[in-house]
């Protein structure tokens, strides 16, 4: 008996197979002022999140909320221009949804990106970060509830949730292109508040580098159904000084693009040597 989820996810599925001709064994999506890497896409296809059935509708500003299946770097690529938050007053099971649809269209590799706080006192304004492990405690795993067999076992193993042969490639790619990385934790929390600095200073004490308001639920629901991550950050603020320091949106969108173009580089060549 198919269950409501994959009524829905198969729905949404058959809808974008109608559009198209082709699909792609990988996936970007792109965070919070990240999105003009989709100017370098040859598009083939191109449709908003709101003309998609069972999509939610991105509400945040940076995140334009189309979905996109091209050409970049000679490679096919599906992009999602925006994501979806728990702090928009999604279900945790409506933010991980997209991922699920990428799936079923066939992508294999997922790569993310988002605008992160630095937590690490040696992170500036700007700098990139590898994601190699994160802490998922202060956010809502999107596999509470029954598990839905179709996509996944009920307890998917998370020992390296972001895959390690993604990050070396990354490592390599940065280093021919002199672009400077650090690799560390990502904290995962509910937002939408920035982090009082008590909380920078907890999560910095649990192992944290950066914290953001994403990634986290969208990378467990990418293990859980078979796929490979790799997930990078932009340094757009420090919550961790002890001046103060007043964190707004604008500023977190401004730093983003200004580190766009070497995340672009990165994302574009490793795309290449994966899909």
């Amino acid at each position: 008996m198919t269950t409501p989820l994959m009524t829905q996810l198969n729905e949404t599925v058959n809808f974008i197979k109608s559009k198209i001709n082709t699909t792609a064994n990988t996936a970007i999506i792109l965070g919070s002022g990240l999105g003009n890497l989709s100017k370098e896409i040859q598009i083939d296809f191109s449709i908003a999140y709101s003309e998609i059935p069972h999509f939610p509708v991105s509400t945040v500003e940076g995140h334009k909320g189309r979905l996109i299946l091209g050409t970049l770097n000679g490679k096919k690529v599906w992009v999602m221009e925006g994501r979806f938050h728990f702090y928009e007053g999604y279900h945790v099971e409506q933010v991980v949804f997209p991922i699920r649809v990428l799936r079923l269209l066939g992508v294999q590799n997922l790569l993310l990106s988002n605008a992160a706080g630095g937590v690490n006192p040696n992170f500036k304004v700007g700098d990139l970060m590898i994601i190699k492990d994160h802490i998922s405690l202060f956010t809502i795993n999107p596999l509470i509830g029954k598990n839905e067999e179709a996509l996944g076992t009920r307890f998917p193993d998370m020992s390296e949730p972001y895959a390690f042969v993604f990050i070396e490639k990354a490592k390599a790619i940065a280093a021919a292109n002199q672009i400077h990385l650090h690799e560390g934790v990502y904290v995962g929390v509910t937002g939408p508040t920035f982090e009082t600095k008590a909380e920078y200073k907890l999560i910095k004490n649990v192992g944290g580098d950066v914290v953001g308001m994403s990634t986290v639920q969208e990378t467990i629901a990418a293990v859980h159904c078979g796929m490979k991550v790799f997930a990078m950050s932009v340094v757009t603020d420090l919550g961790i000084r002890e001046d103060n320091n007043v964190i707004t949106h604008e500023e977190v969108l401004a730093a983003a693009h200004a580190a766009e173009p070497k995340l672009t580089i990165i994302f574009s060549a490793l795309l290449k040597e994966i899909a």
